[in-house]
C-alpha cells in the first residue's frame, strides 16, 4: 500500500484505538474499583465481613472473567444496542470492552488491597476512623503503587480486546489489520499494525512504571 494512502488510515485507526481503550479503561475502573473494594471488605476478616455478598459477587465476577471476549461481545449484543443504539463501530465496542474488563479490574483491585499491611488498618481503627475513611484514606492510598501496576496491565489487556473486536465490526487498528492484512492479504499493513500495538503497550508500560517508582514509598529515592 502506498504511503499517501496508508498514513492517513493508520492515523485514523490509531486515534480510534486510543479512543476505545482510554474510554473503556476509565469506565472499567469506575465500575471495577468499587467492586474490588466490596470484594475486599466483605471477605473473611474484612471491615464489613459478609460471606453471602462476597460469594455472590465473586461468583458473578468469575463467570464474566471466564467468558472469552469474542463470545462475550456477541452474547451481549442486545445490551450493547440498548446502551448505544448500535452493535457495530468504535463506540459500540466500548460496551463489551467495559463489561469484559471491569471484573478483571475488580480482581486486581482486590489483590492490591490485600497487599496493604493489616497493621495500618488496625491503627486506623484504633484512631476511630470510619469504614469510609479507612477505605479512602488508608486502603486506596496505601495500595496506590500496586493499583498503578494493575492499570498498566489492564490497559494492555483492553488494548488486546480492542484489536480482537476489529474482526467483528469494531474499529481501530484491529479493523485495519482484519480488512487489509487478513482479507486483502496485505502483509505489510498487518506488520505495521502489530508494531504500532507493541509500541503503544511499551510506552504506556514505561510511563506506568515511572509513576509507580515515584509513588511507592518503599523504593529508596
Amino acid at each position: 500500500m502506498k504511503a499517501d494512502v496508508l498514513i492517513p488510515l493508520l492515523i485514523e485507526a490509531t486515534g480510534e484505538t486510543f479512543y476505545m481503550v482510554i474510554v473503556a479503561t476509565i469506565l472499567a475502573y469506575v465500575f471495577g474499583i468499587p467492586l474490588g473494594v466490596l470484594l475486599f471488605i466483605t471477605d473473611k476478616g474484612g471491615i464489613k465481613e459478609n460471606r453471602v455478598v462476597n460469594l455472590v459477587l465473586g461468583l458473578a465476577i468469575n463467570i464474566l472473567r471466564s467468558i472469552p471476549f469474542l463470545i462475550l461481545l456477541v452474547a451481549i449484543l442486545p445490551f450493547t444496542r440498548f446502551v448505544v443504539g448500535t452493535t457495530i463501530g468504535t463506540t459500540a465496542i466500548i460496551v463489551p470492552l467495559v463489561v469484559a474488563a471491569a471484573p478483571f479490574v475488580a480482581r486486581m483491585v482486590e489483590s492490591s488491597l490485600k497487599e496493604v499491611d493489616e497493621g495500618v488498618i488496625e491503627a486506623a481503627k484504633a484512631m476511630g476512623s470510619t469504614d469510609w475513611q479507612i477505605i479512602t484514606k488508608v486502603l486506596l492510598p496505601e495500595a496506590r503503587p500496586s493499583l498503578l501496576i494493575g492499570l498498566t496491565i489492564a490497559f494492555a489487556t483492553i488494548l488486546g480486546y480492542s484489536a480482537m473486536s476489529g474482526f467483528v465490526g469494531g474499529g481501530g487498528l484491529g479493523k485495519m489489520a482484519h480488512t487489509y492484512g487478513y482479507i486483502r492479504y496485505q502483509t505489510d499493513v498487518m506488520v505495521i499494525d502489530v508494531v504500532l500495538l507493541v509500541i503503544i503497550v511499551q510506552v504506556f508500560q514505561e510511563v506506568g512504571m515511572r509513576l509507580v517508582n515515584r509513588t511507592d514509598r518503599r523504593i529508596k529515592k
